[in-house]
């Protein structure tokens, strides 16, 4: 993996976030520590090539699973490798990608993970027209939280292999796009969530004067069964094997694809 500046959390006890910041290199710069009003906030991030602050670029918040949150110094950048976070940075457009190892997935990680959005959004060159959020597993009960908690930051949100623990109504009525996605045989949630997630999405876009055809641009629901992940090598553990939905490009596509 390509590294720019790169600190780890030792190093961050005696340099500030804000350091890193002012130096302002390219690729990817990790195990950083943000000192926020809930705790510490540790997250790694991606900044483009050639970065300018000239220049506003998109950018996504990426919240990973619980075996990649944070449980101390050993598990400092779990989440590196992680295809829900390197994935952004592949494709074609440049973007800001960010990452967090939170320490929960309630109402303190919601928090946080908001903050960090401020924080990039107050720091970096970022285009607020196009903010955007992901969450797997736990990181989606955080992320789905966050985005109900705040639907004026964020344009779209990938819900992958996840239960919704936000509100409804606030994204509806703010319009943010929401792609829901769970294996059919999900062994952790079930896709029974996934639908109940979808039909009250759908239920307050409805209320919010949304058509049929408005809705089916901002709100979309995927359910892929046993055969769709054969097909991409994947015969068993179906929830942590949702992964791969982070390598369907016509999904990352669509999230980037919206704007406030």
């Amino acid at each position: 993996m390509m590294k720019g500046n790169c600190l780890n959390s030792a190093e961050m006890t005696s340099q500030t976030a804000d350091d890193a910041v002012d130096q302002m290199k390219s690729g990817f710069v990790t195990e950083q520590i943000l000192e926020g009003s809930t705790g510490q906030i540790h997250y790694s991030y991606y900044l483009p090539q050639d970065y300018s602050s000239v220049q506003e670029y998109p950018m996504i918040i990426t919240m990973p699973g619980y075996d990649m949150m944070w449980f101390g110094a050993d598990s400092s950048g779990s989440n590196l490798n992680w295809r829900g976070f390197l994935c952004w940075t592949e494709l074609p457009e440049n973007l800001i990608v960010v990452s967090a190892q939170l320490t929960d997935w309630g109402e303190t990680s919601a928090l946080q993970a908001i903050e960090l959005t401020e924080y990039f959004i107050d720091n970096f060159s970022v285009d607020k027209n196009r903010i955007y959020a992901a969450g797997y597993s736990a990181g989606g009960e955080t992320m789905s939280q966050a985005v109900s908690l705040r639907p004026d930051l964020y344009a779209a949100y990938l819900h992958g292999a996840s239960q919704w623990d936000g509100e409804y109504a606030s994204v509806a009525q703010e319009e943010v796009a929401v792609y829901i996605f769970m294996a059919e045989n999900d062994e952790y949630y079930g896709s029974q969530r996934a639908k109940e997630a979808y039909d009250g999405l759908y239920t307050e876009y409805s209320a919010a004067g949304l058509t049929e055809e408005q809705i089916d641009g901002v709100l979309q629901l995927q359910i892929p069964d046993n055969e769709w992940f054969a097909d991409r090598g994947i015969t068993g553990n179906y929830h942590g094997g949702g992964n791969i939905l982070f390598d369907e490009e016509s999904i990352l596509e669509w999230i980037l694809s919206h704007r406030k």
